[in-house]
Protein backbone atom coordinates (compact mmCIF):
# COMPACT_ATOMS: atom_id res chain seq x y z
CA UNK A 1 0.00 0.00 0.00
CA UNK A 2 1.33 3.51 -1.23
CA UNK A 3 0.33 6.14 1.40
CA UNK A 4 0.05 9.73 0.19
CA UNK A 5 2.90 11.89 0.58
CA UNK A 6 2.15 14.99 2.46
CA UNK A 7 2.59 18.05 0.49
CA UNK A 8 3.86 21.58 1.58
CA UNK A 9 1.02 22.54 2.52
CA UNK A 10 0.32 20.05 4.45
CA UNK A 11 3.86 20.52 6.54
CA UNK A 12 2.99 24.19 6.49
CA UNK A 13 -0.43 23.28 8.69
CA UNK A 14 1.13 20.94 10.96
CA UNK A 15 3.58 23.67 12.29
CA UNK A 16 0.81 26.73 12.70
CA UNK A 17 1.05 27.88 16.16
CA UNK A 18 -1.90 28.84 18.36
CA UNK A 19 -2.05 32.92 18.31
CA UNK A 20 -0.46 34.25 21.69
CA UNK A 21 -1.76 38.01 22.01
CA UNK A 22 1.44 38.49 24.43
CA UNK A 23 4.13 37.07 21.88
CA UNK A 24 2.51 39.11 19.28
CA UNK A 25 2.78 42.37 21.35
CA UNK A 26 6.16 41.58 22.45
CA UNK A 27 7.20 41.24 18.93
CA UNK A 28 5.24 44.19 17.58
CA UNK A 29 6.29 46.92 19.98
CA UNK A 30 10.27 46.17 20.46
CA UNK A 31 10.26 46.27 16.70
CA UNK A 32 7.73 49.93 16.69
CA UNK A 33 8.09 51.71 20.06
CA UNK A 34 11.82 52.27 19.77
CA UNK A 35 11.57 54.88 17.05
CA UNK A 36 8.35 56.23 18.40
CA UNK A 37 10.30 56.73 21.47
CA UNK A 38 13.09 58.20 19.42
CA UNK A 39 10.14 60.36 17.98
CA UNK A 40 8.87 61.36 21.37
CA UNK A 41 12.50 62.51 22.37
CA UNK A 42 14.07 64.32 19.04
CA UNK A 43 11.01 64.38 16.70
CA UNK A 44 10.71 68.40 17.09
CA UNK A 45 11.90 68.51 13.64
CA UNK A 46 9.32 68.19 11.56
CA UNK A 47 11.36 65.95 8.84
CA UNK A 48 12.91 63.98 11.96
CA UNK A 49 9.78 63.89 13.53
CA UNK A 50 7.88 62.39 10.08
CA UNK A 51 10.73 59.85 9.24
CA UNK A 52 10.81 58.45 13.00
CA UNK A 53 6.89 58.50 13.73
CA UNK A 54 6.38 57.02 10.43
CA UNK A 55 9.25 54.12 10.83
CA UNK A 56 7.17 53.48 14.19
CA UNK A 57 4.07 52.94 12.01
CA UNK A 58 5.46 50.27 9.25
CA UNK A 59 7.69 48.24 11.67
CA UNK A 60 4.07 47.45 12.89
CA UNK A 61 3.50 46.12 9.86
CA UNK A 62 7.14 44.13 10.08
CA UNK A 63 6.15 43.36 13.28
CA UNK A 64 3.06 41.87 11.94
CA UNK A 65 4.30 39.96 9.20
CA UNK A 66 7.43 38.32 11.18
CA UNK A 67 4.38 37.10 13.52
CA UNK A 68 2.47 35.88 11.13
CA UNK A 69 4.70 34.29 8.47
CA UNK A 70 7.09 32.62 10.35
CA UNK A 71 5.89 32.78 14.22
CA UNK A 72 2.41 31.81 14.14
CA UNK A 73 2.59 30.85 10.59
CA UNK A 74 -1.05 31.90 10.19
CA UNK A 75 -0.85 33.58 6.99
CA UNK A 76 -3.13 36.67 6.07
CA UNK A 77 -5.93 35.52 4.47
CA UNK A 78 -9.05 37.20 4.71
CA UNK A 79 -7.84 40.80 5.77
CA UNK A 80 -9.26 43.30 3.46
CA UNK A 81 -7.49 42.20 0.01
CA UNK A 82 -9.89 44.49 -1.89
CA UNK A 83 -9.89 47.98 -3.36
CA UNK A 84 -13.06 48.65 -2.09
CA UNK A 85 -16.24 50.79 -3.71
CA UNK A 86 -15.82 54.45 -4.78
CA UNK A 87 -18.48 55.52 -1.81
CA UNK A 88 -15.76 54.39 0.79
CA UNK A 89 -13.58 56.60 -0.49
CA UNK A 90 -15.90 59.13 -0.62
CA UNK A 91 -17.19 58.89 2.86
CA UNK A 92 -14.08 58.59 5.01
CA UNK A 93 -12.32 61.94 3.32
CA UNK A 94 -15.75 63.45 4.50
CA UNK A 95 -15.31 61.55 7.93
CA UNK A 96 -12.01 63.53 8.04
CA UNK A 97 -12.91 66.92 6.56
CA UNK A 98 -16.27 66.59 9.39
CA UNK A 99 -13.99 65.52 12.10
CA UNK A 100 -10.82 68.09 11.70
CA UNK A 101 -12.53 70.84 8.88
CA UNK A 102 -15.90 71.49 10.45
CA UNK A 103 -14.26 72.95 14.04
CA UNK A 104 -11.87 75.15 11.85
CA UNK A 105 -14.51 76.67 10.42
CA UNK A 106 -16.38 77.58 13.19
CA UNK A 107 -13.71 78.76 14.72
CA UNK A 108 -12.88 81.15 11.96
CA UNK A 109 -17.01 82.11 11.89
CA UNK A 110 -17.10 82.95 14.94
CA UNK A 111 -13.82 84.86 15.43
CA UNK A 112 -12.16 82.45 17.52
CA UNK A 113 -9.37 81.82 15.29
CA UNK A 114 -8.57 83.81 12.23
CA UNK A 115 -6.66 83.36 9.20
CA UNK A 116 -2.92 84.07 8.82
CA UNK A 117 -2.12 86.61 6.35
CA UNK A 118 -0.07 84.03 4.54
CA UNK A 119 -2.93 82.40 3.74
CA UNK A 120 -3.69 80.21 0.35
CA UNK A 121 -5.94 77.60 -0.84
CA UNK A 122 -3.71 76.17 -3.48
CA UNK A 123 -1.07 75.97 -1.09
CA UNK A 124 -3.06 74.00 1.72
CA UNK A 125 -4.44 71.92 -1.02
CA UNK A 126 -0.47 70.71 -1.84
CA UNK A 127 0.63 70.48 1.46
CA UNK A 128 -2.75 68.07 1.90
CA UNK A 129 -1.76 66.08 -1.33
CA UNK A 130 1.90 66.31 -0.64
CA UNK A 131 1.61 64.81 2.98
CA UNK A 132 -1.29 62.48 2.29
CA UNK A 133 0.82 60.49 -0.12
CA UNK A 134 3.40 60.17 2.23
CA UNK A 135 1.28 58.83 4.95
CA UNK A 136 -0.53 56.08 2.95
CA UNK A 137 2.21 53.58 3.31
CA UNK A 138 2.75 53.93 6.90
CA UNK A 139 -1.08 54.27 7.16
CA UNK A 140 -1.14 51.08 5.61
CA UNK A 141 1.36 49.87 8.40
CA UNK A 142 -0.99 50.55 11.62
CA UNK A 143 -4.33 48.97 9.38
CA UNK A 144 -2.76 45.66 8.44
CA UNK A 145 -1.31 45.06 11.49
CA UNK A 146 -4.04 46.42 14.12
CA UNK A 147 -7.17 45.90 12.03
CA UNK A 148 -6.36 43.52 8.99
CA UNK A 149 -4.28 41.00 11.30
CA UNK A 150 -4.40 41.48 15.26
CA UNK A 151 -8.67 42.36 15.38
CA UNK A 152 -10.07 39.04 13.69
CA UNK A 153 -7.52 36.71 16.10
CA UNK A 154 -8.81 38.61 19.19
CA UNK A 155 -12.63 37.93 17.98
CA UNK A 156 -12.03 34.62 18.03
CA UNK A 157 -11.42 34.37 21.06
CA UNK A 158 -13.35 36.67 22.63
CA UNK A 159 -17.08 38.54 21.46
CA UNK A 160 -16.77 40.82 18.78
CA UNK A 161 -17.03 44.09 21.39
CA UNK A 162 -14.92 42.39 23.72
CA UNK A 163 -12.31 42.42 21.05
CA UNK A 164 -12.91 45.50 19.58
CA UNK A 165 -12.11 47.17 23.52
CA UNK A 166 -9.29 44.86 23.82
CA UNK A 167 -7.43 45.85 20.34
CA UNK A 168 -8.93 49.60 20.78
CA UNK A 169 -6.87 49.74 24.47
CA UNK A 170 -3.68 47.76 22.33
CA UNK A 171 -3.85 50.76 20.02
CA UNK A 172 -4.11 53.50 22.77
CA UNK A 173 -1.46 52.23 24.95
CA UNK A 174 0.81 51.66 21.77
CA UNK A 175 0.99 55.54 21.36
CA UNK A 176 1.65 56.36 24.70
CA UNK A 177 5.27 57.36 23.70
CA UNK A 178 3.55 60.15 21.41
CA UNK A 179 1.22 61.01 24.32
CA UNK A 180 3.80 61.91 26.69
CA UNK A 181 5.14 64.00 24.25
CA UNK A 182 2.17 65.65 23.93
CA UNK A 183 1.87 65.99 27.87
CA UNK A 184 5.08 67.22 28.66
CA UNK A 185 5.01 69.83 25.98
CA UNK A 186 1.24 70.79 27.13
CA UNK A 187 2.66 71.92 30.50
CA UNK A 188 5.51 74.36 28.92
CA UNK A 189 2.65 77.14 28.43
CA UNK A 190 -0.08 75.70 25.74
CA UNK A 191 -1.89 73.64 28.60
CA UNK A 192 -3.77 74.79 31.71
CA UNK A 193 -2.39 77.25 34.05
CA UNK A 194 -2.32 74.47 36.54
CA UNK A 195 -0.53 72.07 34.73
CA UNK A 196 2.26 74.11 34.12
CA UNK A 197 5.45 73.87 35.63
CA UNK A 198 4.45 70.18 36.92
CA UNK A 199 5.42 67.70 33.48
CA UNK A 200 4.39 64.43 35.36
CA UNK A 201 0.99 65.83 36.26
CA UNK A 202 0.36 67.34 32.55
CA UNK A 203 1.53 63.53 31.56
CA UNK A 204 -1.02 61.44 33.70
CA UNK A 205 -3.80 63.87 32.65
CA UNK A 206 -3.20 63.31 29.01
CA UNK A 207 -3.13 59.96 29.06
CA UNK A 208 -5.93 59.85 31.19
CA UNK A 209 -8.28 62.37 29.51
CA UNK A 210 -7.15 60.58 25.96
CA UNK A 211 -7.96 56.96 26.97
CA UNK A 212 -11.69 56.85 26.17
CA UNK A 213 -11.52 59.15 22.79
CA UNK A 214 -8.71 56.78 21.53
CA UNK A 215 -10.52 53.95 22.57
CA UNK A 216 -13.61 54.93 20.68
CA UNK A 217 -11.14 56.32 17.77
CA UNK A 218 -9.79 53.01 17.50
CA UNK A 219 -13.72 51.20 17.03
CA UNK A 220 -13.89 54.22 14.37
CA UNK A 221 -11.30 52.92 12.74
CA UNK A 222 -11.93 49.11 12.95
CA UNK A 223 -15.61 50.33 11.28
CA UNK A 224 -13.91 52.05 8.32
CA UNK A 225 -12.05 48.53 7.92
CA UNK A 226 -14.81 45.99 8.48
CA UNK A 227 -17.38 47.93 6.79
CA UNK A 228 -15.39 48.47 3.84
CA UNK A 229 -13.78 45.24 3.80
CA UNK A 230 -10.79 46.86 2.33
CA UNK A 231 -7.65 47.27 3.91
CA UNK A 232 -6.84 50.14 0.67
CA UNK A 233 -10.01 52.06 2.27
CA UNK A 234 -8.54 51.86 5.67
CA UNK A 235 -5.24 52.77 4.95
CA UNK A 236 -6.59 56.07 3.03
CA UNK A 237 -8.67 56.99 5.79
CA UNK A 238 -5.76 56.49 8.33
CA UNK A 239 -3.63 58.65 6.08
CA UNK A 240 -6.65 61.45 5.59
CA UNK A 241 -7.41 61.77 9.38
CA UNK A 242 -3.70 62.37 9.80
CA UNK A 243 -2.80 64.44 6.87
CA UNK A 244 -5.96 66.73 7.25
CA UNK A 245 -5.27 67.55 10.53
CA UNK A 246 -1.81 68.07 9.73
CA UNK A 247 -2.40 70.15 6.69
CA UNK A 248 -4.99 72.36 8.38
CA UNK A 249 -2.67 73.14 11.58
CA UNK A 250 -0.11 73.43 9.33
CA UNK A 251 -1.72 76.00 6.49
CA UNK A 252 -4.50 78.11 9.06
CA UNK A 253 -3.79 76.82 12.43
CA UNK A 254 -5.67 75.55 15.57
CA UNK A 255 -8.17 77.09 17.82
CA UNK A 256 -9.28 75.92 21.28
CA UNK A 257 -12.41 74.13 19.66
CA UNK A 258 -10.56 71.70 17.37
CA UNK A 259 -9.32 69.38 19.74
CA UNK A 260 -12.20 69.52 21.95
CA UNK A 261 -14.93 68.61 18.79
CA UNK A 262 -12.03 65.93 17.56
CA UNK A 263 -12.36 64.44 20.99
CA UNK A 264 -16.23 64.38 21.48
CA UNK A 265 -16.96 63.50 17.78
CA UNK A 266 -14.62 60.18 17.57
CA UNK A 267 -16.15 59.46 21.05
CA UNK A 268 -19.44 59.67 20.23
CA UNK A 269 -18.79 58.08 16.66
CA UNK A 270 -17.06 55.10 17.96
CA UNK A 271 -19.13 54.77 21.12
CA UNK A 272 -22.19 54.60 19.09
CA UNK A 273 -21.11 52.44 16.48
CA UNK A 274 -19.45 50.04 19.46
CA UNK A 275 -23.47 49.85 20.52
CA UNK A 276 -25.36 49.34 17.43
CA UNK A 277 -23.25 47.86 14.67
CA UNK A 278 -23.83 44.41 13.55
CA UNK A 279 -19.64 43.74 14.45
CA UNK A 280 -20.68 39.87 14.14
CA UNK A 281 -21.41 40.12 10.82
CA UNK A 282 -19.29 42.11 9.80
CA UNK A 283 -15.88 40.45 11.08
CA UNK A 284 -16.82 37.30 9.95
CA UNK A 285 -16.92 38.79 6.36
CA UNK A 286 -12.99 39.93 6.91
Amino acid sequence: MILPQPTPADAFARVQRPFSLRTYLWIVFALSWPPQIAYALWGNDPIRGYLLSSLSMVMVTVGTFIAGRWVFRDGFQNMGWRWGKPRHYLAVFALALFIFGTPVLIENLLGLHSLPETFSVGALLGSFLTSFVLTLIPGFGEEFGWRAYLLPRLAQRHSPRKALLIHAFIWWAWHIPALVKIGWQAQGGQGSPWLQGSPWLSVAVTLLVSLLPAMMNAVLFAYVWAASGSLAVASVYHSAYDEVRDALDRGIGFGPLVSLWEMAATLLFGAALLWKADWPRLLRRN
